[in-house]
């Protein structure tokens, strides 16, 4: 049977998504520059063609496929650290309501990455003042809206927490109401600490599968 135009589409960008993982996984490129770099290397010149495109749930299900060939011997381990340092965050941060985003929580953070975090509270200045009387060093920069371009970009602190890089978004309390969506795969957008803790747990009690010997 000949390949239809629709299968080498679906081929294409799942060669597009395979090199965008590599750079994500072992580069720690971002999803949108990985992606405009894996289009140029597969696309060339018709690397303009948003239609051929993958999106970003195929991206993540290709870095995760990345880091059990190529790094299932350190990934898992740097994603516990990552996951223990974030719990110990978002326990100091406990008043501002605090929610874990990004590839700690999705399961595909690596050596790269760093703890993504949302906070609820009357103002952004409540955090801020809260870290600076804690002697907590911190940047301030604007990240976009979880709502969309139609709503104005928020404060986002980042600081260093036991070594570990934390970008902390800066929300109005509510904002909350709106942030606990699932996304269209079933995973969640964001988890608080409880959720972490159970997934942690969960994860820590799955049995390894077992290898075949040959």
């Amino acid at each position: 049977m000949m390949p239809t135009p629709i299968d080498d589409l679906s081929l294409l960008r799942t060669e597009i998504a395979a090199v965008a993982a590599r750079l994500i996984a072992r580069d720690g490129a971002d999803y949108a520059s990985a992606k405009r770099k894996a289009a140029l290397q597969v696309l060339g010149e018709r690397a303009d063609s948003a239609n051929l495109l993958p999106d970003n749930a195929q991206i993540e299900a290709a870095v995760r496929d990345y880091q059990a060939l190529f790094l299932a011997d350190s990934q898992p381990a740097r994603l516990l650290a990552l996951r223990t340092a974030a719990l110990q965050v978002m326990d100091a941060l406990a008043e501002f309501s605090p929610y874990i985003t990004g590839a700690v929580l999705n399961g595909t953070a690596g050596e790269h990455d760093d703890i993504e975090l949302q906070l609820f509270a009357d103002s952004a200045k409540e955090v801020q003042i809260y870290l600076l009387n804690r002697n907590v060093a911190i940047d301030i920069s604007e990240t976009p809206h979880f709502k969309g371009a139609r709503f104005d970009p928020v404060e986002t602190v980042s600081f260093l927490w036991h070594g570990e890089g934390v970008h902390a978004e800066l929300y109005e309390k509510h904002d909350l109401r709106g942030a606990l969506k699932a996304r269209a795969d079933g995973r969640p957008q964001r988890a608080d600490a409880a959720a972490l803790r159970s997934m942690m747990t969960s994860s820590a009690t799955t049995p390894t599968p077992l290898q075949d010997p040959t």
